[in-house]
This record gives structure tokens, sequence and C-alpha cells, in this order.
């Protein structure tokens, strides 16, 4: 070494010195649990993660090992299982392995054990296994197991959500083990203070009655059942109008006056009857009486009976004449005609102005009572047998805030070859005149009422990836829970299975809690 230059010598001992390093932090890379072990001097202890609650269901204030707190063929895993070959959770012990995989079978998941000794598949059928199931708001779940293939399968479905704490245990020969692991998904926390903040609101599933409604579109139209269309029956001149369109007018009031000659040839008539009329009655009188008092033959009195009966008739007809036409009897003006309203109503047509020809059959005025109106609906062919006379129904103009009630009057009975619908109708009513004819509306008809025992609020639903989702609610936690819905009304939507009556749920504004979630929200590992 003397022959060495000296800062050369300082190199090699710098290199030497690394090199030392080097293998030692390799040895302490490749065996930790051998200097773990060789400190505490026994031959295992657990995980500080696990306490005796994930194993025994008692809680202890300290670790244990095996010598302490096991029987001598009890085994434990650590807390974190690896990745296994078939892609699920595998846990080992002592040569012995375990994986836990949850496989879709037709949709349906299912728990499939797969087992191995010193690394090489064994026989399924010389493990016995059990796994319990915890999760919120619910008791646990034992689930068994039977062989099937190179597996043990689980006889039950494992529900989503899969966020749940899960305990393994099994058994090979005269050896027992256990391992547990927890999986969440779909959890987010938020405190009292959050949700008033946010304006969550904490509602209850549990039974409540829900109304199944048809949504359909439709028209305001006038009640043809109570319109109706005047006309002369006269032809004349019109002298004057005394009413306008959107005038609101009652039975019996003067809508415009007309001057006929067919109207003054008419009363002439009746006049002229009434005159021979009451000459013939006078006739008759004194007839009578000569042939009471045997003065005239009975002859004369029974033709002048006959000739008043005449005159009663003719003046009769000439009377019903002028009821037909509407027109008074008698007036100071025989040609005049005066046009007066049938009902009380509003003017919704007007086609008369003074000065013109006015023929008898010419439609002057529409007078429409819009007390009440038509609501006319085009019902698609599938939804005809949910629709029947008498059901109630719920109007919503589509211009402006309106709402209104109604009932079904009328189903069509032909579906249209077009637009293979049919017509039905409802009748509402209209004190205020606030439905005008023209106006498009949206109609909920209520096709059922049912009692459900569980459901939940309409704006509590949302959708996590494909699955239909509300948020439940334990403790500060709140988890997506899937959904299967049954009947949907306006507010309430039933619960077939998912959630459970009693347990809480977020009813307003849910939104807040998924956009919390992410994109984590959905994963978990199958």
């Amino acid at each position: 070494m003397k022959n060495i230059p000296r800062n050369k010598q300082t190199t090699f001992i710098i290199i030497v010195i690394a090199i030392g390093l080097l293998l030692g932090g390799l040895i302490l890379v490749s065996d930790p649990k051998g200097a773990q072990n060789e400190e505490s001097g026994k031959g295992h202890a657990e995980t500080k993660e696990h306490a005796d609650t994930e194993h025994h269901g008692k809680k202890s204030a300290t670790k244990h090992d095996d010598a302490g707190g096991h029987e001598d063929n009890e085994h434990h895993a650590e807390s974190t299982p690896q990745s296994g070959p078939k892609g699920g959770k595998l846990f080992t012990k002592d040569g012995y392995s375990l994986e836990l995989t949850i496989s879709e079978n037709e949709g349906k998941p299912q728990f499939r054990i797969y087992t191995y000794q010193d690394g090489k598949p064994i026989d399924p059928a010389a493990t016995k296994a059990v796994v319990i199931l915890e999760r919120l708001g619910r008791s646990p779940q034992s689930i068994s197991f039977s062989k099937e293939n190179d597996y043990l399968k689980s006889n039950s479905i494992i529900e989503e959500p899969h966020s749940f704490k899960v305990q393994i245990k099994a058994t090979k020969g005269d050896q027992s083990y256990e391992f547990s692991y927890a999986q969440e998904e779909g959890q987010v926390a938020m405190s009292d203070e959050q949700l008033t903040k946010n304006g969550v609101k904490i509602l209850k599933a549990g039974p409540v009655r829900i109304k199944t409604e048809l949504q359909l579109i439709g028209e305001i139209r006038l009640n043809e059942d109570r319109t109706v269309q005047v006309v002369p029956r006269l032809a004349g001149i019109v002298e004057s109008v005394r009413a306008n369109a959107g005038d609101r007018v009652r039975k019996g009031q003067i809508l415009a006056v007309i001057s006929s000659q067919a109207l003054s040839d008419q009363r002439s008539e009746l006049l002229a009857a009434q005159k021979r009329l009451a000459l013939a009655r006078t006739t008759y009188e004194r007839e009578k009486t000569l042939w009471e008092e045997k003065i005239s033959a009975e002859q004369d009195y029974l033709q002048a009976r006959t000739t008043m009966q005449e005159a009663q008739i003719i003046a009769q007809s000439a009377q019903q004449k002028l009821a037909a036409l509407g027109a008074s009897p008698s007036s100071t003006n025989l040609t005049q005609y005066e046009i007066r309203s049938p009902i009380d109503g509003v003017i919704t047509e007007k086609r008369i102005s003074a000065g013109t020809v006015a023929k008898e059959d010419a439609n002057i005025f529409d007078i429409s009572d819009l007390s009440t109106v038509w609501v006319d609906l085009t019902v698609r062919a599938q939804d005809i047998n949910a629709v029947k006379t008498g059901q109630k129904a719920t109007v919503k103009a589509t211009a402006f805030d309106a709402e209104g009630t109604g009932t079904v009057s009328y189903i069509g009975s032909l579906v249209g070859e077009q637009t293979r619908a049919a017509k039905a109708r409802i009748v509402m009513a209209n004190p205020k005149g606030t439905w005008r004819p023209g106006l498009a509306v949206n109609v909920a008809l209520v096709s059922d009422e049912v009692d459900v025992p569980v459901a939940v609020t309409t704006d509590s639903i949302q959708t996590l990836g494909n699955a239909t989702v509300v948020f439940g609610r334990y403790g500060e936690l709140f988890e997506a829970r899937p959904l299967e819905l049954g009947r949907r009304g306006a507010k309430y939507v039933e619960v077939l299975k998912g959630l459970e009556t009693g347990e809480d749920y977020a009813g307003t504004n849910s939104f807040l809690i998924k956009a919390e979630l992410g994109k984590a929200s959905a994963s978990h590992a199958h």
C-alpha cells in the first residue's frame, strides 16, 4: 500500500464502504420480517391494523401473537391481501393460500374461492369456508360455499354495492384460518353542518301511496255541448247590432235587430187570424144562446161552433210560426225582428254588421258558455287501456303558470291510421276564464293508485355509471345504494330492492353528494 498514491487509496476506501452499505440494504429489504421476528423472539405477530374485533368480535387494548391468544392450529393472515392468479384477493399463511374473487354469472355476482398449497392449486373440496359480510346499516350476512369445478362457489348472490368488511373463516384438515379485509366504494363523509350548508335534507324510506301518472299533451277547446250558432231564420236588412265579439251576454239579451218583410207577412197573418177567431167566437156565443132558448135551429149552433174551432186552429198555427222564428207575436213595427241570445255566454264570433242583408240560414253569432272547456288529448295506442272515463287529471298550461283539474268524459273508439293514436277528452271547470281555446297544455292522468312498502322521492335518485342509486346515510357516511325501482309517481318512486324501510337517505340536493364521489364512486374489483 505504500506504493499506492494517497488519492487512489482514498478512492478505493470509498468504493469498499459503498459496496458494504449496498449489500446491507439488500439484506434488510429481502427479509424485513426476519429482523422483526428476531427482535421479538416470537413465532409471528399480527399486524397493527387488526384489532381483536376483526377476528373474534371482542375488543382488546393490546396486540396479540399466536402464543398468547390463539390455539396452535389457528392462523391469521395479514390485513392487506395480494392479487391472486385469478385476479382476486390472495391470502397466504404457512404455505396455504386462499384466493377470493367476485365473478359475474349471467349478471349475478357471486364469490369464488380458489385454494393453493405452496403455490399450487389443490382440490377445493378439502377446504370448508364461510364468509361473513358486514355492510353499513345491515346485519352481518353469513355466506356458505359449495364446490363447483375447480373452485368453491357462494350459495348467495353478492348484491351491490360491493362495499363491506369481509371476514373469511376457512378450515383445511385440522387447521383453521381467518382472513379479513375491508372494501369501500361509493362512500363519502358529510357532517350535519355541511348538510345544512348545502341544503341536503335527510328523509326516511318508507311506505307511501303512489299515484301512477300517464303524461299526455292536449289542447283547450270550446265545450261544444255548450256552444250555439245564432242564425236569423228570416232574411232581412240589418238595422242595428247591439253586441260584439268578446262580449258576455245573458240569455234573452238582444244581439241585433233586422227588418224583415217575411216577418211582417207572418204577423199580419196572425192578426187576421186573431180577428177572425174573435168574430167566430162572438157568433158562436150568440148561436148557442139562441139554440138554448129554442129560438134558432141546432144546425145553426153547430155550424157556428165549427167555424170558431177552425178559426182557433188558424190563429194557433200563425202564432206557432212566429214562435218558431223567435219573434214576438205583437210589435208596433211589424217588420222589426229582434235576434236574442239563446244562452248565457261569451260571443266568440260575430259575422253581422248594420246595413247588410242577412240570409235566413247565415251564421251571424257564435256564443259559448266558457264556464267549462274541453281538453282534447292524443292517446298512443299502447296507453289506451290506461285511460278510462271518470279518471281525474291534472292540467298545466305550457305558456304560463296555471294548473287545473278535470275528469275524462270521452275516449275515442277508433285509432287513427296515420297517427296510430286515439282521441280522448277531459271536461274542466273554467270559472275565471283562464283556459282559453287553442291553448296547449300538459296533462297528467292518474292511471293507478297503490300503497307500496318502500319508496323514495324522485328528486333523490341519481345515476352512477349504469346504476340508479340513492345515497343512504349511516352516521356521517353516505353510501351509494343501487336500486331496483317499481312504480313511479309524480313525487315518489317504489323501491323493490336496495333500500329498506326506515333507512335514511339524501332526499334533496343529492347531486352534491354525487359530485363529492367523483370518478372513484363506482370503482370496485370483480
